[in-house]
């Protein structure tokens, strides 16, 4: 039997910034926007080659904006990804490893290298390198 992660849920405060961080500056598709009932909103974010969508909204989840923490995306070129946030002015960390326990600055090793960034309510992200 076949286990697949295919939604996060995103607590947010507002809808609105929050669509437009995904879709524009990160450049997820937006899979739909919808209104099913009057006090509930639903959008329904995905990364660019991922099957594993993401979804905010009002009248949904338990967890308080910007409680999301440390969800992971990878990448096969950390460096292109880090300069793709910040030309679309998301505040990101810059490239860092783990060594012998603690982050270190500059790139590291197979699947050891990493960057960090924020929401608009700080729901906070890590994009790890994974080489093609």
């Amino acid at each position: 039997m076949d286990w697949k992660l295919e939604v996060v849920v995103v607590p947010v405060t507002d809808v609105d910034a929050a669509r437009e961080f995904y879709a524009e500056k990160l450049g997820f598709r937006v899979d739909h926007d919808s209104r099913p009932a009057p006090e509930r909103r639903i959008v329904q974010v995905t990364p660019p080659g991922s099957p594993c969508s993401m979804v905010f909204g009002t009248g949904m989840g338990d967890g308080p904006p910007g409680s999301l923490r440390g969800t992971r995306l990878v990448v096969t070129d950390l460096a292109a990804a880090r300069e793709r946030l910040l030309a679309q002015g998301v505040e990101v960390s810059g490239v860092r490893h783990l060594s012998a326990g603690r982050w270190v600055d500059g790139p590291g090793g197979r699947w050891n290298s990493f960057v960090f960034f924020e929401d608009p309510d700080g729901n906070s992200w890590t994009v790890q390198e994974r080489a093609a």
